[in-house]
């Protein structure tokens, strides 16, 4: 094998996940077929990833990395996170995803819980891991310091009761968790591959955002400055790292450079019929003095009461 097909075998992958050449090198086969993406092998997996993508994708546009993540490493039996080194991704992510009891008079078991319902987390080799108790499902964060989960978790205990000491679901984390399996459109089939391909949402600027949310009987997916559309076409298609999706309809100036103003892209996919109604703002964001202020204070107020 050349060095130039053992180069080029990665290549989409890596587009995919933020992997590194060297990390991929000992999975390239001899013949320097191009990489796949495992899919999750346990449904407890699928779903604790999708659950992890939708409570986090909210929160905006950071850096270069959409959800504050630098890459993946998708593994069958659990999946790995490298997560942005800095103090507010890092009180995000513990904010929006720890389970915590919430006080309401209504009869909806959607409303008993805020975060991940059965989401629990230890430290674990320089990480730190979430996990579901009773499930094989797990995903590694790494990429900063463990002990500012710890610093953020011990805030949160201040402010709310966070489940984290249950040794097992509690009974309104498993009424919510069946509350929200019941819904007709089920985002794990479409958001756990996702989230193994997050950096395919990522364009070449500054700063990328990515969101997500139900739409339409199906789903919508967001970027304020993703990649071009034929990349995403083909990273998301019918490539070797692809999910398979069809491009139903799409509105593009990706190749014009004469006209202004966002993509729009109707994917389908074709194993479970959903649409994702997916968006490209351009916004065109800078690493601007603006940004960096915003930065500096969100750190500074991580650590704050």
């Amino acid at each position: 094998m050349s060095h130039q097909t053992a180069l080029a075998a990665p290549e989409d992958r890596r587009r995919c996940t933020g992997e590194s050449h060297q990390s991929l090198h000992s999975l390239v086969s001899p013949a320097g077929e191009a990489l796949a993406i495992p899919a999750a092998r346990h449904p407890e997996q699928a779903d604790l990833e999708a659950a992890l993508f939708l409570a986090t994708c909210k929160i905006g546009g950071v850096s270069r990395d959409p959800l504050g993540i630098v890459s993946v490493r998708p593994e069958p039996e659990r999946l790995g996170i490298r997560m942005l080194a800095e103090p507010y991704v890092t009180r995000y992510w513990a904010d929006m995803l720890l389970p915590r009891s919430v006080a309401d008079d209504s009869s909806d078991p959607h409303n008993r819980i805020a975060g991940v319902p059965g989401l629990r987390y230890r430290s674990e080799r320089g990480g730190i891991c979430l996990y579901r108790p009773g499930t094989p499902a797990r995903i590694l964060l790494t990429g900063f310091n463990p002990r500012w989960w710890e610093r953020v978790t011990d805030l949160l205990r201040d402010d709310y009761q966070l489940l984290q000491d249950q040794s097992d679901w509690t009974p309104d984390e498993r009424a919510t968790h069946t509350a929200a399996s019941a819904f007709p459109v089920k985002p794990a089939p479409i958001f756990s591959p996702l989230l193994r391909r997050i950096r395919a949402t990522a364009g070449p600027g500054e700063i990328n955002a990515t969101d997500a949310w139900s739409s339409r009987g199906g789903f919508r997916l967001e970027a304020t400055d993703g990649p071009p559309c034929p990349d995403l076409v083909r990273l998301l298609g019918d490539g070797p790292t692809g999910l398979g999706w069809e491009a139903d309809h799409k509105t593009c100036t990706c190749l014009c450079d004469h006209l202004r103003g966002g993509c729009n892209i109707d994917f389908r996919d074709p194993s479970t019929g959903y649409f994702v109604y997916y968006s490209n703002g351009k916004w065109g964001r800078t690493h601007d003095e603006r940004h960096r202020s915003f930065m500096a204070d969100a750190n500074r107020d991580a650590f704050a009461r």
